[in-house]
């Protein structure tokens, strides 16, 4: 074998992620499967966020739109881990954070009414 990928990408055909791994099933039987640590939007993803994903591009790649990140086949077979720049990430970061506090304010507040007396209840004062 010469070490090059075939002139046809292989197939994803399951995806299953855990807090520590990625591990991707190909159409051919082979499963790749990488350090999630790899990839630090999944890292720093939640559990249901990573598991909202949908396998993309005749399925050719993964995508999380929760967390604006994308895998495919080919990098996973040549070991590519993510080649974003640690400025863009931190960009992000601070994106999902804002993102977060943005929810936090819109929660509604549980509001306290006076208390009323029943009909017929003799007041005293």
């Amino acid at each position: 074998m010469n070490g090059m990928l075939s002139a046809t990408p292989l197939r994803i055909i399951n995806v299953t992620i855990t807090d520590d791994t990625l591990a991707v099933d190909l159409e051919d039987g082979r499963t790749v499967i990488v350090p999630i640590g790899w990839y630090p939007r999944l890292a720093y993803g939640t559990s249901t966020e990573r598991a909202n994903f949908e396998i993309s591009g005749a399925g050719y790649g993964i995508h999380w739109p929760d967390l604006d990140e994308d895998i495919g086949v080919e990098g996973l077979l040549l070991g590519k881990k993510s080649s974003e720049s640690p400025a863009s990430f931190e960009r992000w970061l601070q994106r999902r954070q804002t993102k977060v506090n943005a929810k936090v304010k819109r929660r509604p507040t549980r509001r306290t009414l006076p208390h009323r007396k029943k009909h017929g209840a003799a007041l005293q004062g």
